[in-house]
């Protein structure tokens, strides 16, 4: 897939905010400071699409992009990371809950993409929102952030007892991609899985 144009279009913390029309969504969501925004911008080849920080929290509302609108556009949603953020519980809780309602109730949503940091070893709160994705049967995928960050025999160690965890609540491991900003590795193929779900 060739990334023509990306576009901010609208934030949003309700339905009524939602671009209407049919057009496509994939959803990217992750723990706090698990490199969301550097991904997104990787993958759109722009440079500060998406607002980056090393404070845990920046995204707060949902937020729009759309990509290659004038050809087989879709739109890009940059969702609220979950776990620890620099915010009142009270605000985490409302962004939590307005999220959950974005991924329940929007009928366009194609795919959720689930980031989780290559570096850790499987944490309780990425597990926990993936087995409620998986109880609320909405489509997902895992991208794996931050590979250029460890060595490759922790990665496959990483990865090897992530699938573990997740057997636990899963019948069949969702696909599962593998990236770097900083390399841009993994870029075509998350991509190429989009261009494949398109309608």
């Amino acid at each position: 897939m060739n990334i023509l144009s990306a576009e901010f279009v609208v934030s949003s913390v309700n339905s009524d905010n939602w671009p209407k029309g049919n057009i496509p969504e994939f959803a990217f969501v992750g723990r706090s400071n698990v490199g969301k925004s550097s991904l997104i911008n990787v993958l759109v080849n722009k440079r500060s699409l998406a607002k980056t920080s090393s404070m845990p929290g920046k995204t707060r509302t949902i937020n729009h992009f759309i990509i290659n609108k004038e050809k087989s556009p879709w739109y890009l949603v940059d969702l609220p990371g979950y776990g620890f953020a620099n915010a009142p519980e009270k605000e985490r809780k409302k962004w939590e809950a307005f999220t959950k309602s974005y991924l329940r109730e929007r009928e366009n949503l194609v795919c959720t993409f689930v980031l989780i940091d290559s570096r850790h070893s499987p944490q309780q709160v990425d597990l926990s929102f993936l087995k409620w994705m998986a109880e609320s049967a909405l489509p997902m995928a895992i991208i794996f952030t931050k590979t250029d960050k460890v060595k490759p025999t922790e990665l496959e160690k990483n990865l090897v007892s992530f699938d573990t965890a997740l057997g636990e609540f899963l019948d069949q491991t969702p696909n599962i991609l593998v990236t770097s900003s900083s390399s841009r590795n993994g870029r075509d193929e998350v991509l190429a899985f989009i261009s494949r779900l398109m309608p």
